[in-house]
């Protein structure tokens, strides 16, 4: 599983017949003469991507680790809106792919709101994350807020806006 270099370099040898490609991958993949099926949001336009997780007992107990690293996220997460040229040049850098590539992954990516500018969680798409999860595992699925707690997140925004 994953979307990375790995999955496209499957399909372009032939190795696999189709393969999930994050964008800007899947750009790559078309240049290349694959055929795009669609996007995730597309067919899930209110799943949670990607998370931040961690023990609640341990974040209870580390709480200023946890806002410490929330604000280097943030400051990282904003920088990326900020700068799109220097976003542009690193992900083609960390990747391997062209700038031309690159840029269109960070208009993807921040016209569909896939990075949230401040690290806010939907949970109508954690909701359908954990459905999906409970069909697969034949239970109830569970209420999404018994795994949020969005005090470490507040607490940072707060203090980044005093900053």
């Amino acid at each position: 599983m994953g979307g990375g270099n790995f999955n496209l370099a499957a399909l372009t040898s032939g190795q696999v017949s189709a393969a999930f490609l994050v964008v800007p991958l899947v750009y790559a993949a078309e240049e290349q003469g694959f055929k795009n099926l669609g996007f995730y949001k597309d067919y899930f336009p209110n799943y949670q991507l990607t998370v931040m997780a961690v023990k609640r007992g341990w974040a209870e107990r580390n709480r200023s680790q946890m806002v410490r690293f929330l604000k280097g996220a943030l400051r990282a997460n904003r920088w990326l809106f900020a700068n799109k040229e220097a976003s542009v040049d690193f992900l083609a850098k960390e990747i391997q792919i062209t700038p031309d590539l690159a840029r269109k992954g960070w208009d993807y990516y921040t016209s569909n709101r896939i990075w949230p500018a401040n690290g806010e969680l939907n949970l109508e798409g954690m909701k359908f994350a954990l459905e999906i999860l409970a069909e697969q595992s034949k239970v109830a699925p569970p209420d999404p807020l018994k795994y949020v707690d969005q005090s470490y997140l507040q607490q940072t925004i707060k203090e980044l806006g005093e900053q």
